[in-house]
């Protein structure tokens, strides 16, 4: 009997979505305004604390209207983590602005605070501050904001959090993302909850936020004809995904449970076996394990992170290599970079699992069946 094909971290529908996506269709508001939009913008900040929130329709959206309300353009820099998806760092490129990628740390595989602060030093004596800076909460971990807030805040420099694959993640007992100017996220279909396509940008500064809803809807003036001062976008997220959104917002903290209880089953599997390790959870958050990361020494454990994956898709299971860092694609291959190591030496020996909140226990041992053999 063939075994049905596991995906790395699939959609996993709660059934709630239904009934709001027909409450949706039954009103009539299937253009993007609406009741449900309002509501899930409203059942956001809620959950996440955040004073103001416009649901858009990618996190990359998010992170471009924020850079727009700066002000970014030719001759700014904008700072980002180099280990991360590339929507953090193409709405800069989008402005003209330049980037400079930053390493991680070893212990969060998030932006370096002590690169950050050497580097700001340097660029404070020049004249040359970034317009903004844009650290990744990787895989669901949530970087050192509060550190790296501090040290922005020195220079008069805001934070734009991608905390993306975040959802659910916590800092210090607050939602990924709060501390920051502001926090971009993600309802990508792969992402731990989903509207299909979508994002958030989050603010407690209610102008960015006004700003932002205003330039995602084609930066229409209050006026009864169709004014324009300004150009904007056609970035808002419909009503129909945000009833989508709903549904999924509504077991959120059981997603979370479930990609956190699958960790646990993959490390108490494997983690005894020559040569692995996984990402490290940083002591000052809850990690949601939006994926599971494992690295692999080649040297002790006898095959290769990319030897593994091979033998996973041979069987129909998706696994995939860790971000490849920014400084490493060949469209940044001329961007400035501070360190890269540390980035560089994940890429090599990592892998992600399949880490879907839908997986059962039986779908893990799979993996870790063949996983072991491979040692």
């Amino acid at each position: 009997m063939t075994r049905p094909q596991l995906f790395l971290s699939p959609p996993h529908m709660s059934g709630r979505e239904f009934e709001e996506v027909g409450r949706a269709f039954a009103s009539n508001y299937v253009a993007p305004a609406g009741p449900a939009l309002e509501a899930f913008e409203a059942a956001f900040k809620a959950h996440t604390g955040f004073a103001h929130a416009v649901a858009l329709t990618s996190g990359t959206a998010a992170t471009h209207l924020a850079l727009r309300h700066l002000g970014v353009g030719p001759g700014d820099e904008v700072w980002a983590a180099s280990l991360t998806f590339i929507g953090s760092i193409s709405p800069a490129v989008h402005e003209r602005a330049t980037p400079v990628l930053f390493d991680c740390d070893e212990a969060t595989w998030t932006l370096d605070p002590d690169l950050l602060a050497e580097r700001l030093a340097a660029a404070a004596r020049l004249g040359k501050l970034p317009k903004a800076v844009v650290p990744t909460d990787l895989y669901g971990q949530s970087c050192d904001i509060d550190r790296l807030v501090a040290l922005c805040d020195e220079y008069e420099v805001p934070v734009i959090c991608d905390s993306a694959e975040a959802m659910g993640a916590l800092y210090k007992g607050r939602h990924a993302g709060r501390g920051a100017w502001c926090a971009v996220f993600s309802f990508n279909g792969n992402k731990i909850i989903t509207t299909s396509n979508g994002g958030m940008l989050a603010s407690d500064d209610e102008q960015l936020i006004a700003h932002a809803r205003k330039l995602s809807q084609q930066a229409r003036e209050p006026a009864p004809h169709y004014e324009h001062a300004e150009i904007g976008y056609n970035y808002r997220l419909s009503n129909v995904l945000a009833a989508i959104g709903l549904g999924q917002l509504s077991v959120l903290e059981a997603r979370v449970a479930r990609r956190r209880e699958i960790f646990a089953r993959y490390r108490q599997r494997l983690g005894a076996l020559a040569g692995v390790s996984f990402m490290p959870e940083a002591a000052y958050g809850r990690h949601n394990r939006w994926l599971t990361v494992l690295l692999i020494d080649p040297a002790a454990f006898g095959a290769t992170a990319e030897d593994l994956r091979l033998a996973l898709e041979a069987r129909d299971i998706e696994s995939r290599p860790v971000w490849k860092p920014m400084h490493l694609q060949p469209v940044f291959k001329d961007a400035v970079r501070v360190g890269g190591a540390v980035s560089e030496r994940l890429f090599d020996i990592g892998l992600c699992l399949p880490s879907g909140s839908a997986m059962s226990d039986d779908d893990v041992d799979r993996v870790c069946e063949i996983l072991a053999r491979r040692s």
